[in-house]
């Protein structure tokens, strides 16, 4: 990562208005030093837990532990391809996923748990390094996900937020210390 690329904060004709429900949540001013430290907060919390408490949903029909994390590797893998397509070039409008119906072929909850932390950590890793690789104006490209315009830097901010949306409902809803 080159040690001078600051992603800045997205302006907000950069991605629909749902999404600063995320970017609000990222502290600073840079989303690349966000995707670059907020992750060990994240693994510091989960590493400790046993597959029990892997297992734990705070009420019927939610997610567990394992599976929000299972969550998160996949939205960020879809949202870095994304950005990937955008910051390269490619304008072909992308489709939306439900992000639901990815949770139960993902099989997180017969997953050891530290298996599922380790491919967050490769996701996150792998992440990191592409939108390091970016030029700056690559960042400011734009392209159209789930018929919506994003840019690739909003991506970026958003990918971070979204991780600590979840990270907050670990402690809040979950119980798990932070």
């Amino acid at each position: 990562m080159p040690a001078t690329l600051h992603i800045a904060r997205p302006d907000a004709d950069e991605h629909i208005e749902y999404y600063t429900r995320y970017t609000t949540l990222v502290p600073g001013d840079d989303a690349l030093a966000a995707l670059s430290t907020q992750i060990h907060d994240t693994l510091r919390m989960l590493r400790p837990l046993d597959e029990v408490k892997g297992r734990h949903r705070y009420a019927t029909g939610k997610w567990s532990v394992k599976e929000v994390i299972g969550h998160l590797a996949d939205v960020e893998r879809v949202f870095a391809y994304r950005a990937l397509r955008f910051g390269r070039g490619d304008s072909t409008p992308l489709p939306g996923f439900d992000e639901n119906a990815y949770v139960d072929p993902g099989n997180f909850d017969v997953r050891p748990l530290q298996e599922v932390l380790d491919e967050f950590a490769a996701v996150r890793a792998a992440s990191v390094a592409l939108f390091g690789g970016f030029e700056a104006a690559a960042l400011l490209s734009r392209g159209t996900a789930s018929d919506h315009p994003v840019s690739v830097r909003a991506i970026a901010w958003i990918i971070a937020g979204h991780e600590l949306h979840h990270h907050r409902l670990l402690v809040e809803r979950y119980g798990i210390s932070a």
